[in-house]
């Protein structure tokens, strides 16, 4: 069978499930996140990633704590790829959490798909 006998509905449904996998093959996979609070009142977060990093063009470049509205706490900028090194965790300090919010979301991000909507939600320790 030539390709352009193929009706139009298996082919629509063929290109869809090539752009839908597309889409989800290469998000950042967040594994884990550690919260410990400083004497100070800040935060120190270490947020365990794993990605198929593939050089400078394709690589986990960010993740991020946000609260439940979405607004930014902190942010770290991974300035180069990972590629032997999966999983990798790196480590951000000096974040400030409200002491009215319990819960926040780390999101991460990378050069070719953005960010990833599957993001981990994290209940912040009780401190005393």
């Amino acid at each position: 069978m030539n390709i352009w006998m193929i009706p139009n509905s298996i082919a629509i449904g063929i290109l869809s499930l090539l752009v839908i996998g597309n889409a989800y093959c290469g998000d950042v996979e967040i594994l884990s996140a550690e919260f410990h609070k400083s004497n100070d009142g800040h935060w120190s977060v270490s947020v365990t990633l794993k990605h198929a990093d593939t050089g400078w063009d394709h690589y986990a470049d960010n993740w991020r704590v946000v609260d439940a509205d979405g607004n930014v706490l902190g942010n770290r900028v991974l300035h180069h790829p990972h590629v032997d090194e999966q999983p990798f965790t790196r480590s951000l300090s000096g974040v400030t959490i409200e002491e009215e919010i319990s819960a926040v979301y780390i999101e991460a991000h990378d050069k070719q798909h953005g960010w990833t909507a599957n993001r981990l939600k994290v209940q912040l320790p009780a401190t005393q």
